[in-house]
């Protein structure tokens, strides 16, 4: 079975790239398709992660346009039933960012994985050049040690089912932390969603220069 490409992460802003007026113009797109967390729930829209990551890739010169796709209290299965709608507009890199309130319900794991692998499928069969990128996800121990283990290994194993890139956990250094997250312990504030959207240009900056 082929392995997963787990993402390099640099950890560091680079100076902004030289393109030509032709790459500029590129039109390359990287859609989030996520929760509540992509939404940016609790905070204004211009302060979610989605967007701070768009400041993020213009600064350096980037000519990628991010696109958000995040519904709040979506499951995987509402994922799927929306992914073909979705991507009514062309997309180079798809991020699936869902899974975290199959976990938080308790949600059969092989009905989350399936959910995933699926909503992956249909946005390779839309655009068969995509490049699928699945963000790892993390739930309170509240379900017991058990599942709560399970769950983190299901984001690894659908990468590595689909062959496609990881990224360990979306929320790497805000999850749990309060000072990062609003008074639900769970969204993150305009902090908490700084933070990601640094992560995610670090992590996701090999796949944006190739």
């Amino acid at each position: 079975m082929p392995r997963p490409r787990p993402l390099l992460i640099l950890f560091v802003l680079i100076a902004p790239f030289a393109f030509s007026e032709g790459e500029k113009d590129s039109g390359k797109t990287i859609m989030f398709f996520g929760d509540s967390l992509t939404a940016g729930y609790g905070v204004d829209y211009e302060a979610s992660y989605p967007m701070a990551l768009q400041v993020l890739l213009d600064d350096n010169g980037l000519p990628w346009k991010v696109i958000p796709s995040g519904v709040s209290g979506e499951t995987t299965a509402g994922g799927l039933r929306r992914i073909n709608w979705a991507l009514r507009q062309p997309v180079d890199v798809f991020v699936l960012a869902l899974g975290g309130n199959d976990g938080l319900r308790g949600i059969d794991l092989e009905n989350t994985r399936a959910n995933l692998v699926e909503t992956a499928k249909k946005a390779r069969a839309k655009y068969p050049e995509i490049r699928v990128v699945i963000a790892g996800m993390q739930i309170p121990p509240n379900l017991g040690e058990r599942y709560t283990q399970a769950f983190r290994k299901l984001y690894p194993e659908v990468a590595e089912t689909l062959n496609a890139d990881l990224i360990p956990f979306l929320l790497e250094g805000v999850g749990g932390e309060r000072e990062y997250n609003l008074s639900d312990g769970i969204h993150p504030n305009e902090d908490g969603h700084r933070l990601i959207a640094k992560y995610l240009f670090n992590t996701l900056l090999p796949i944006l220069v190739e």
